[in-house]
């Protein structure tokens, strides 16, 4: 440091000598003092022999304490040094409690000798706060810090100051005592030592930086009462703190404050204020005629801005919408050959990329290149995102071929990028020659992943996740099985949500064997599987008429805490009554009911559906009633249930009103729908109606099907008008709908 120890310890003398420091007592001797600075040998003994420190013990220690500084309990300790030394204090037994007292602090003393002796971090290094302040009085271990901090803070050791005061808040901090106390004591010189710049400086950064905003504050204010000049880059740290903190007035005062009084703002405290007034700190707006006044004031004040500086006033320009602006603000930098760099111009690419003219973005990519600055991996990954979300893949994978060029490597985002471009142009702009080179892309996503491998990057579970939506969605699932072996390797677990879209998609396609399999595998990696799992399941089961089987998923459902939800139940029910076992159905909403499970507008549709296809109408109507009475909206299916049911037992005035209601709630019938009450009022001999409701079917857009004409065909066919039934068999297939055998049968065409 350029400070000799001698005379640090000579100028040091006398604050040694205040007793008052360590044991704030007037009667001790003063050989005390002076053997100790001649010769600390003696307390600390290299040899690994423990030494016993003798005090007389009629000496009395008075205790004043401060309200934060507490008295801690008098007990036998031993002090280890790094030299082995061992201090060790007699049974409290058998001494005087104002002896074991002195002893320690006297001890306490010693140490601090060394250190000032030494000027050594490592000595001080070992002195913790906290560890000193189970042994030693709070208040003497105060003394001993601020001798300390103030000898370091004098020889100019402003790292080692900081440290020591971190250690000392962190401790002020975690016993929850006063923090003003604290700062009042540190910030109090000892007497004839001029008080340090350096002790109010470093407690500002220690008390910001611990979020002590206020307690940072009021040291910047007393520094200012007794005429301090604090240097500048503490100040600005406080400022950097108050705003993140979101304490805009008071960043305000005190940048005010700074010109006003000093010291003086440099250019990294306008940055600062320009940082704020161009980002949308906390939700606010940016504020760039304020940013402007700023660039103004540091040309005015002579400072020179630095990229950085620049670099945030372009970006507060193109987040405020002054994009052109901000290009030409750049050109005049360029002109006055005034710094900028890279991040300069990736603000203006991004601005252009948000606002889809990706083409303007890679102008300024290309003059960027032009005028010797060199694209960074965000300029590459800017411009990679904004062709890719145009759908533009081929230009970001030459784009990341470039970058390999230049040796720059792609980063997390860049990939994340180039896969989400890949599966959106695939999936929703799926042309005939993108179709035939679905191969070509599923080895591009396999071929970036490897990249992303050797370029020690592993994908995160997102990136993975959209590939194999990706592949799900085209049907490509031995792609996306290959694409989730490879996650688990790179140790990457994917989420529930990801595997069911494995699952599902296997269970749609028919492969129940690999989704069920694949179940085995994220149970073995210990991924969770939920409802939505199981339902897709089974839902297959119950497609390919395996509700049984299904059904005896639910033990296993209810090892894993996996409960059925309505939509569980409801598969299964419907699938139990298209095998027209509906009892089993019943018997499982009974079941779904005993559990709480809340039936929902599906489930009360599929069980009014069974009580009408057993001809119970009247508990059909009531379930409707329960249904409406939930607050639950009914739906055309549900409708068109309760109007089969009727049509099934004859009641076309009950048909009749249950349609005209469904009109009249803005529900559209179906084709389902008109055909169940054609079919009715074929039944009852009403033709006319039947036509009617054919003529209106088709003038509101609803096609009829084969089940339509075979239910007005069969009307005819049974009043024997089998010419009218003939001509609809003819017009049926002039309108493009194939007869079945029941359709041939009617007419008499059948062979």
């Amino acid at each position: 440091m350029g400070i000799c120890p001698c005379s640090i310890i000579s100028s040091f003398k006398w604050v040694l000598l205040r007793n008052s420091m360590f044991f704030h007592e007037r009667r001790l001797f003063c050989s005390f003092v002076n053997s100790a600075l001649l010769n600390d040998h003696y307390v600390f003994d290299e040899s690994p022999h423990s030494v016993e420190v003798n005090v007389v013990d009629h000496f009395e220690v008075p205790r004043k304490e401060s309200s934060i500084l507490r008295n801690h309990e008098q007990r036998p300790f031993v002090v280890r040094s790094q030299s082995s030394v061992e201090v060790n204090v007699i049974d409290k037994g058998n001494v005087p409690i104002s002896q074991i007292s002195i002893r320690r602090k006297f001890k306490l003393y010693a140490i601090v000798v060394k250190v000032i002796k030494s000027l050594s971090w490592s000595s001080a290094n070992k002195i913790k706060f906290s560890k000193a302040v189970k042994h030693y009085e709070v208040s003497h271990c105060l003394d001993a810090f601020q001798i300390i901090v103030h000898l370091f803070a004098w020889a100019g050791m402003r790292v080692e100051v900081y440290h020591m005061l971190r250690d000392l808040v962190c401790y002020w901090r975690y016993a929850n005592y006063d923090a003003s106390e604290l700062f009042l004591k540190l910030l109090d010189s000892p007497h004839n030592v001029a008080r340090s710049i350096v002790v109010f400086d470093m407690l500002i950064k220690v008390f910001a930086a611990n979020s002590m905003i206020e307690s940072a504050v009021n040291v910047f204010v007393r520094a200012k009462k007794v005429g301090l000049q604090l240097d500048i880059k503490s100040c600005n740290f406080l400022l950097k703190c108050l705003i993140e903190a979101n304490k805009i007035e008071c960043a305000s005062t005190l940048f005010h404050d700074l010109k006003c009084s000093g010291p003086s703002p440099n250019i990294y405290s306008y940055t600062i204020m320009m940082n704020f007034y161009c980002k949308r700190h906390h939700g606010r707006k940016v504020y760039i005629e304020q940013a402007t006044e700023i660039l103004e004031e540091i040309e005015k004040n002579g400072e020179s801005p630095t990229a950085v500086t620049h670099g945030t006033y372009i970006s507060g320009l193109c987040k405020y919408g002054y994009i052109e602006f901000a290009w030409k603000f750049i050109q005049k930098l360029k002109c006055k050959n005034e710094p900028h760099n890279a991040h300069c111009y990736n603000f203006i690419i991004q601005a252009f990329c948000q606002k889809g003219d990706v083409l303007e973005a890679s102008k300024i990519f290309k003059e960027m290149k032009l005028c010797g600055i060199l694209p960074d991996v965000y300029s590459y990954s800017i411009l990679i995102d904004g062709f890719c979300k145009k759908g533009d893949i081929k230009k970001g994978l030459n784009l990341i071929e470039e970058m390999g060029h230049h040796q720059i490597k792609p980063s997390m985002v860049t990939y994340s990028s180039l896969f989400y471009g890949l599966c959106r142009s695939e999936l929703v702009d799926i042309s005939q020659d993108m179709f035939h080179n679905l191969v070509n892309y599923g080895y591009k996503y396999l071929r970036l992943l490897e990249e992303m491998v050797g370029n020690n990057l592993t994908p995160i579970a997102t990136d993975f996740g959209i590939l194999i939506h990706g592949f799900c969605k085209l049907g490509l699932f031995d792609r996306a099985l290959e694409v989730f072996k490879i996650m688990l390797q790179c140790g990457v677990l994917p989420d529930t949500f990801t595997c069911n879209f494995i699952v599902d998609g296997l269970c749609k396609e028919g492969h129940l064997d690999e989704a069920l399999e694949l179940m085995h595998e994220m149970q073995d990696q210990g991924i969770i599987l939920n409802s939505y799992t199981y339902n897709a399941v089974i839902s297959r089961l119950c497609r390919e008429g395996k509700p049984e089987k299904a059904l005896e998923l639910f033990p296993l459902m209810f090892k894993r805490n996996v409960f059925p939800e309505v939509v569980i139940y409801s598969t299964l029910m419907e699938g139990f009554a298209r095998q027209s076992n509906y009892k089993k159905a019943l018997r499982l909403y009974k079941r779904m009911l005993k559990f709480g499970v809340t039936p929902d507008t599906v489930a009360y549709t599929i069980l009014i559906n069974i009580y009408c296809h057993r001809s119970k109408m009247r508990k059909a109507c009531l379930l409707f009633k329960e249904m409406t009475d939930n607050h639950l909206v009914s739906d055309e299916k549900s409708y068109t249930s309760i109007i089969a049911g009727f049509c099934r037992t004859g009641d076309m005035k009950k048909a009749r009103a249950m349609y005209s209601e469904m009109l009249r709630k803005g529900h559209r019938p179906t084709a389902v729908t008109y055909t169940c009450l054609i079919d009715g009022y074929c039944k009852v001999s009403r033709m006319d109606i039947a036509n009617l409701l054919f003529e209106e079917m088709q003038k509101n857009d609803v096609a009829p099907d084969v089940v339509t004409y075979n239910a007005l065909m069969s009307g005819y066919q049974r009043q024997g008008n089998i010419k009218v039934a003939r001509e609809l068999f003819g017009e049926m297939e002039a309108k493009g709908v194939l007869p079945n055998d029941i359709s041939l049968r009617i007419t008499g065409l059948s062979t």
